[in-house]
């Protein structure tokens, strides 16, 4: 007997052949759906693919965000998500208006946008960033520029200690996830498993990112793994990232630390992208993603200088 999962893929394969769509998938989504994508990436890599995408539709599989800077670099292509719900912390915690408000009040600032964040924020930003090219972001500014780097604190702070700049004001957003990992149950697993790399994403707080031997974006860390010795990794991300760990590096193990929101190591918004979703929004090419032409011109901007200095 075919299994439910197993049927509900085929038909996702067929309406992807019959709409000419692709289909990109986050790192942390779930496997099955992941064992379907056309590309499997971090931000920065799928904002790339989003570019360079062919065919009529793409089907994001992430959070919303991420299709927004999709459909941006594909104005003329239909972008759909399988659950418009799926948001993200920083973008909750970073409204555009008091962005607007803070470069009419500084005019002389810098904005600096993480990749997560609203199309709205990015149009009021002078480039964005992601987790991966953040440190060569701000590098790339002229050192007597004073910057606003927002929305991730933890982020800010990591750059702001790579790069030595000390005229870069910090939005206070923070993950659901990675900022409510305790560096006490960090150590409680090193003391567990004595031998493991911690490798961690710079989400994290610095008292997590102290007891990393690497620090580094979802890809970045799966490329880590991948080209290391080491058989036994501590991950200090969202959890799905499991999917990809275990294809560059099979013979490995990866302990997990739940984080104190959920004790799990889960992103809530992730999670609600499932298979049945996916197919339902390929037949109805419905939730879409839609943005006003105006917007999407301001914020291809931005998008457009992270991905020139890359």
């Amino acid at each position: 007997m075919v299994s439910t999962s197993t049927s509900v893929a085929e038909e996702i394969l067929e309406l992807k052949h019959a709409k000419k769509a692709i289909l990109l998938a986050h790192h942390y989504q779930e496997p099955e759906i992941q064992e379907l994508a056309d590309v499997i990436g971090d931000s920065l890599e799928l904002a790339r693919k989003a570019r360079e995408a062919e065919g009529d539709v793409i089907a994001f599989c992430g959070v919303w965000f991420m299709a927004e800077t999709a459909k941006i670099l594909n104005p003329g292509r239909t972008v759909i998500v399988p659950d418009a719900a799926a948001s993200c912390s920083l973008v909750e915690g970073c409204p555009p208006e008091p962005i607007r408000e803070f470069r009419r009040r500084n005019p002389d600032y810098v904005l600096v946008s993480y990749i997560n964040t609203s199309a709205e924020v990015k149009a009021e930003s002078d480039i964005v960033c992601t987790s991966r090219n953040a440190v060569q972001i701000v590098n790339s500014i002229p050192a007597d520029k004073p910057i606003l780097f927002l929305p991730d604190k933890n982020l800010g702070n990591y750059v702001k200690q790579q790069t030595g700049r000390e005229n870069m004001k910090i939005w206070q957003g923070s993950c659901v996830v990675h900022n409510t990992f305790p560096a006490r149950r960090l150590l409680d697993a090193k003391a567990a498993f004595p031998g493991a790399l911690v490798v961690a994403h710079p989400e994290c707080p610095e008292a997590v990112l102290r007891h990393a031997d690497f620090i580094g974006s979802t890809s970045a860390i799966i490329d880590f793994c991948g080209a290391s010795a080491a058989r036994e990794f501590i991950v200090m991300t969202e959890s799905g990232v499991q999917y990809s760990l275990e294809r560059v590096n099979p013979a490995a193990k990866f302990h997990y630390v739940a984080n104190e929101n959920c004790n799990c190591s889960e992103c809530p918004w992730m999670r609600l992208n499932t298979l049945e979703k996916l197919r339902d929004a390929l037949r109805t090419l419905e939730p879409r993603v839609e943005l006003a032409p105006e917007l999407m011109a301001r914020a291809l901007l931005p998008i457009q200088r992270m991905l020139s200095v890359n």
